[in-house]
C-alpha cells in the first residue's frame, strides 16, 4: 500500500535522552539548592528514586503522564523536608525548561525535513518534549500525541490510532518510526501500523522485538533514502 503518513517517536530516535534529563535534573536541583535547601539537603539520588518509586506505586493512574509523576514527587521531597510544598510547581517548570533543552542528532532536522516534504509527520510519544519549544523542529510536525494528553501509552493500539487520526491516514498505510523495539516496532505492528526501528550506535539497548520491522536503520538520513526521498 501507497505511504499515506509518517508516525515519530521522540526521545532516543530525534536527540539521546540520557543527557537531557541529566542536565534537566541539575537545573531542577540547583534550584531547589537555593529556594527549598532543606529538600535539597534531606534527599540524595536513592532517596529521590525511593520517593519515585513511591508515587508510580500509589498513582498507577498517572502511568501515562510523566510531568505529574515528577510534580508529585518534587511536592512529596518538599513537604517532608518541612519547605513549602507549593514551590513543586516551579521546580517543576525549571526541570520541564531544561528538558525541552535537547541535542538532536545530527541527521535529524536534515531528514525531517525530506521526509516532511513529502508525508505529514505526526509525533507519537509517551514523554512530555515539546517539539514546539525546540528550535527548527515544530515546523516539521503536522501534530503532536502524547500519552499524557491522551490518558494512554504506546503500545496502546489506541495510541498509534490516535496519531493515525491526527495524521489522516489509515493504519496500514502509516510508518511509525521508533527506537524502542517493544513500545514501537512491536506496538505499531500490533496496531496494524508498518514499523521503522531506529537502532543509533550506542543508543539504548531495548532488546529486540517479538515481531520483524519493515525497516531497520542507524538512522532518520537512512530511513528517508531507504523511502526516497
Amino acid at each position: 500500500m501507497t505511504l499515506q503518513a509518517i508516525t515519530l517517536d521522540l526521545d532516543d530516535t530525534l536527540w539521546p535522552m540520557a543527557p537531557t534529563l541529566r542536565r534537566a535534573e541539575a537545573a531542577m536541583h540547583a534550584w531547589l539548592a537555593q529556594h527549598a535547601p532543606a529538600t535539597s539537603a534531606a534527599h540524595d539520588k536513592a532517596a529521590w528514586l525511593a520517593l519515585r518509586r513511591a508515587v508510580v506505586a500509589d498513582r498507577p493512574d498517572w502511568a501515562h503522564d510523566l510531568s505529574a509523576l515528577r510534580r508529585e514527587t518534587i511536592r512529596r521531597a518538599l513537604q517532608a523536608a518541612g519547605d513549602d510544598p507549593a514551590l513543586a510547581a516551579t521546580a517543576f517548570e525549571v526541570f520541564f525548561a531544561e528538558r525541552q533543552r535537547v541535542d538532536l542528532f545530527d541527521d535529524v532536522l536534515p531528514a525531517l525535513g525530506r521526509l516532511a516534504a513529502r508525508w505529514p509527520v505526526v509525533a507519537l510519544t509517551n514523554g512530555n518534549a515539546d517539539v514546539q519549544r525546540v528550535p527548527g523542529l515544530g515546523l516539521h510536525f503536522r501534530a503532536t500525541v502524547s500519552a499524557r494528553d491522551l490518558g494512554l501509552a504506546k503500545p496502546a493500539p489506541a495510541a498509534f490510532a490516535a496519531a493515525c487520526a491526527r495524521a489522516g491516514s489509515a493504519a496500514d498505510a502509516t510508518l511509525h518510526v521508533g527506537d524502542d523495539a517493544a513500545l514501537d516496532v512491536d506496538g505499531a505492528l500490533d496496531a496494524g501500523l508498518q514499523a521503522a526501528w531506529v537502532r543509533r550506535p550506542g543508543g539504548p539497548d531495548t532488546g529486540l522485538p517479538a515481531r520483524t520491522p519493515q525497516h531497520v536503520v542507524a538512522s532518520l538520513a537512512e530511513l528517508a533514502d531507504r523511502l526516497g526521498v
